[in-house]
């Protein structure tokens, strides 16, 4: 063995995987899944039963839980599917500044005050403000 010392330089993310692998056939309706790139949350699940040298397929159909979009997708009940992390956090509102940021309530009592409203005409006409 040698006594020089070895450096590594690592140029790849330490961060946490956004999504995590889940066998099709244990996906329920109100779960997540990724479909087409895109997390959605299931609305309906249909399994159909196995060919005569086939396996088992489940039928999810997912609303895009950013754009509200439906998506499909037929996946063997096999077969590992991603699964997005999904937290969500609620907040109640306190106050709305001159300069567009919102004071937020969070569960801890704490408040949050990062938050800007947005400028876009149509997602502002979105918040009943």
């Amino acid at each position: 063995m040698s006594d020089e010392e070895h450096h590594f330089e690592s140029k790849a993310d330490a961060g946490a995987s956004k999504t995590y692998p889940q066998q099709a056939g244990t996906i329920r309706k109100n779960g997540y899944i990724v479909i087409k790139s895109r997390p959605c949350k299931v609305v309906e699940v249909s399994t159909s039963k196995t060919g005569k040298h086939g396996h088992a397929k489940c039928h999810f159909v997912g609303i895009d839980i950013f754009s509200g979009k439906k998506l499909e997708d037929i996946v063997p009940s096999s077969h590992n599917c991603d699964v997005p992390h999904v937290n969500r956090t609620d907040y109640q509102l306190i106050d709305i500044s001159e300069d567009g940021f919102v004071s937020l309530l969070t569960e801890n009592g704490n408040t949050k005050d990062d938050l800007r409203l947005p400028t876009d005409e149509t997602l502002l006409t979105q918040v009943n403000c």
